[in-house]
């Protein structure tokens, strides 16, 4: 593991809390008409660490009071999938097929628009002062972060959103992993761009 990666990732970390704290984050202050929602990207290769630091900074945010929720977006597709009867047939379906196949297959029941009106339904996004996202790694390619967003903007109103990307977001473009390249333009915000000194 390279050290100097991952001392960088853990300064960005130590920045979250902050973040989230700030009024630019939670009143959407200073963003003019722009919706509120903030990409944290890191190496995918370092999920476990992120995964960690994560329990630690929402237990604190639980701790300071905020009415948020955390969302693991697999965990939601998974529940989707089970809510329909679904669940085992895709994992049998999977084995045989490989995942483009099912991606296709499930391209209607778990369309990004289905997926963020159902997440809108369980959560009550008016109701709280943020949501925290995590888990699209293990939810690629059945979701894709930049459809989800756009979907998602549609029902989250004025709930600031805080997603864990597994990969980088030039400002622009998300690039799931890293490595897989992508020409789909999504405009966010940056919650501790590398630096971790401007947004």
């Amino acid at each position: 593991m390279d050290k100097k990666t991952v001392s960088a990732l853990q300064k960005r970390l130590d920045l979250v809390l902050e973040r989230i704290d700030s009024p630019k984050f939670l009143d959407n202050d200073g963003l003019g008409n722009e919706i509120g929602f903030w990409v944290f990207d890191y190496p995918a290769n370092h999920e476990l660490i992120v995964r960690e630091q994560l329990r630690h900074i929402t237990d604190k945010l639980t701790k300071r009071g905020h009415k948020f929720v955390h969302i693991n977006i697999f965990e939601i597709l998974l529940e989707m999938l089970e809510s329909r009867g679904l669940l085992e047939r895709t994992f049998a379906r999977e084995k045989q097929v490989g995942i483009d196949v099912v991606r296709k297959n499930l391209a209607g029941p778990l369309s990004q628009e289905k997926v963020a009106k159902y997440i809108a339904e369980k959560i009550q996004p008016d109701s709280l002062r943020f949501v925290v996202m995590s888990g699209l790694g293990n939810a690629w390619p059945l979701v894709r972060g930049h459809e989800l967003l756009s979907a998602l903007q549609d029902v989250m109103g004025n709930t600031p959103l805080v997603l864990f990307y597994p990969g980088e977001y030039s400002g622009q473009d998300l690039h799931m992993f890293g490595k897989i390249e992508s020409r789909n333009y999504y405009r966010a915000f940056k919650l501790v761009p590398e630096d971790g000194l401007k947004n």
